[in-house]
């Protein structure tokens, strides 16, 4: 995910004071990291778990730590969030006898490594920690488990789905869509009518839509060593740091990042072609692309590989619209440039 502020220049139009989109092709970016501290701070903290139950008494105190980056984009009116955040939290719990005098008082730790928006569609891992591992202790931190796990998600839940409608932009984007920037003229009034229905039909039209990616990278070494490195589980798990298994043969399945891509091979060619299906875990139910992936050799040692990823679709089952975006983004940056990086394929 490329860092807050380095955007190309080139593709970012600033608001004009006539508020003209130049060429239609609006960037604007926001950082969003306070706003993320502040969100997650106030619902995740002195959140009630358990309230005596059991007679046990369990909450969480406050989000120590958060690190990481968070931003919003918009491009031509529509979102893409960016956001990878680590956090840790501070819990405590305490067990009272039938009298309502305390047995037991200890605290414990909440750590959330990896929150994305690369897995938006996905809970993160989740860590539990408690200081106490007495058999009193194991008790509270087994009830935390029990009902205090899926509080938890439920906040991080809230937060993504902020971040997908703009997060701190969400009214400055509803009131664009309503307000005319410079005068109020009849002929700038229709044209503004005209611009929303628009941009209202094109919605609805493309909500059900599908998009295809095409992508063109050169490496410098063989194709058949790139092929082998696409195809090879231990060779993914290097230079994505995550989980992959994947079948060498036609038919088989694969699974990558830590098995939030999954699929099925439909057809291998040896250092010249790569045919799957292709889905994210986030997408609709049945729903699967096609990714095709030829490999030219113009000359020893320069590999071209081209991709066409057919059937991706716009939405994601929880409505973000930002598919197409990340699913792009991933085979650059997470793919293709990693590998240049690890293996000294770079040209």
């Amino acid at each position: 995910m490329a860092k807050y502020g380095e955007g190309d220049k080139r593709w970012i139009v600033e608001d004009r004071p006539d508020g003209t989109n130049v060429h239609n092709w609006h960037w604007s970016e926001t950082d969003c990291f306070e706003w993320s501290k502040s969100q997650l701070s106030t619902s995740l903290s002195s959140l009630p778990i358990l309230s005596g139950e059991e007679n046990l008494f369990i909450k969480t105190k406050k989000l120590d730590k958060i690190e990481g980056e968070a931003y919003v984009n918009i491009r031509k009116g529509k979102i893409i969030p960016g956001y990878e955040l680590s956090l840790s939290i501070s819990w405590e719990g305490e067990v009272k006898d039938e009298n309502g005098e305390s047995i037991l008082k200890s605290e414990g730790k909440i750590e959330i490594p990896y929150i994305s928006d690369e897995n938006a569609g996905e809970d993160p891992d989740v860590k539990i920690m408690f200081s106490d591992e007495g058999p009193i202790g194991k008790r509270i931190k087994e009830a935390f488990m029990v009902k205090g796990k899926e509080l938890i998600l439920g906040k991080v839940r809230e937060y993504v789905e902020s971040m997908a409608k703009g997060g701190p932009c969400k009214g400055e984007i509803e009131a664009k869509k309503v307000v005319v920037k410079g005068g109020s003229g009849t002929h700038k009034e229709a044209e503004a009518t005209a611009a929303t229905t628009t941009k209202g039909v094109k919605e609805v039209k493309e909500r059900k839509g599908f998009k295809t990616i095409k992508l063109s990278e050169k490496f410098s070494c063989r194709a058949v060593d790139l092929y082998e490195i696409l195809m090879d589980e231990n060779r993914w798990k290097g230079f994505t740091q995550s989980n992959a298994k994947i079948s060498k043969n036609v038919g088989g399945e694969f699974s990558i990042f830590d098995g939030s891509v999954t699929g099925t091979n439909l057809e291998l060619q040896e250092g010249k072609l790569i045919v799957q299906k292709w889905r994210f875990g986030n997408w609709p139910d049945g729903m699967f692309s096609t990714v095709k992936l030829t490999f030219e050799e113009p000359e020893p040692g320069v590999t071209i590989v081209k991709l066409v990823q057919t059937d991706v679709p716009e939405e994601d089952r929880y409505g973000n619209e930002t598919v197409v975006e990340n699913t792009e983004r991933g085979w650059r940056d997470l793919i293709f440039h990693k590998i240049r990086a690890i293996f000294g394929f770079g040209l």
